[in-house]
């Protein structure tokens, strides 16, 4: 018999054709997932000199932000509730970045007054901030949930803590050249309403519809401070991450459920962005240099885009600021 044909009748053992198939398909899945997670951020901008903050930076898309920030030689601040997560994800940026000037700073954004403590630190320890990124958020947290000021905790953490945070610093923001403030928003945004008769969800409560209310608010706040800043140095634009695999989806019961875990989190994996993918634009709206002079946009997968019509409402961007002002006693 020849060697061809001896080939043609060789039969793959049932343990290698198995295994070779299995990793065939997790490679496959695999590359599906790199693909709809988007196109990495490469371009090195030097960040020598700069200084960052970074809200709710311990985990998920602050976390792989700051280090990225790091990498590129800023001084970064995690600004985070959590000391010892903090700490734990300094540890980790640090030995990665090889970048030593990252620091933990307490920051409750469900706190006004610790807020404030926080403004009052970092105005003692540094002369200007180039990059303020406010990214901490909370989604879907339960009725009774409320900030330590009575506010409705989506619309206290996602809005009026980065609103009274943002306006706090910007006296360190017109220091530098050039400065820029990044809101994360979500295009849940689109499914959002100012409800100007219940902003603080008092006479009835609907998680989504707070949620969605308060992304809402990012993009209002974003085009408000925009219009109030553009005689000045700061640049402020939003951003969608995408949908992203992280903390933030820790208060929905059917996310944590069995059947989500074992049915759904499988499927849904290969077309759910991680951390690191979701943080690519963050890290674009953040430091790129041609949008040194571009303010008041919404940016998805690195593209400027269209947002809702209710967020391009001037009227009730003017309202809302006015309200946030009262409500974290900054008039």
């Amino acid at each position: 018999m020849t060697v061809s044909r001896k080939l043609l009748n060789y039969k793959i053992p049932k343990p290698v054709l198995y295994g070779s198939s299995i990793a065939a398909t997790i490679g496959f899945v695999c590359l599906i997932k790199e693909w709809a997670g988007g196109a990495r951020y490469r371009k090195h901008v030097p960040l020598n000199g700069k200084v960052v903050i970074i809200t709710g930076a311990n985990t998920g898309i602050g976390k792989e932000t700051a280090l990225e920030l790091a990498k590129r030689e800023a001084k970064v601040y995690l600004a985070c509730r959590d000391m010892k997560r903090c700490e734990a994800a300094r540890e980790k940026i640090v030995l990665e970045s090889k970048n030593k000037y990252v620091y933990c700073r307490k920051c409750d954004l469900a706190s006004l007054s610790s807020i404030r403590e926080f403004v009052n630190r970092f105005n003692k320890e540094e002369k200007q901030l180039d990059i303020l990124i406010n990214n901490a958020g909370v989604m879907s947290t339960p009725k009774d949930s409320k900030t330590k000021d009575g506010f409705e905790m989506q619309l206290g953490v996602n809005h009026l803590g980065h609103f009274l945070l943002t306006n706090l610093l910007l006296d360190k923001l017109k220091v530098p050249a050039c400065s820029r403030i990044v809101n994360l928003s979500s295009v849940a945004h689109e499914r959002g309403v100012i409800n100007k008769s219940d902003l603080n969800s008092d006479k009835e409560y609907d998680a989504k519809a707070a949620y969605a209310q308060s992304k809402l608010a990012n993009i209002l706040f974003t085009k408000e401070l925009s219009n109030r800043l553009k005689d000045t140095n700061i640049v402020v634009n939003a951003v969608h991450p995408g949908l992203v695999d992280t903390e933030l989806f820790r208060n929905m019961s059917f996310y944590k459920s069995w059947l989500a875990t074992i049915l759904i989190k499988p499927f849904l994996w290969p077309f759910i962005k991680s951390s690191s993918q979701g943080a690519q634009t963050v890290i674009y709206t953040a430091i790129d240099p041609s949008l040194s002079n571009t303010s008041g946009k919404y940016y998805k997968d690195y593209q400027e885009t269209k947002v809702s019509d209710a967020a391009n409402d001037d009227k009730t961007a003017k309202w809302l600021w006015t309200v946030s002002e009262k409500w974290t006693r900054l008039a």
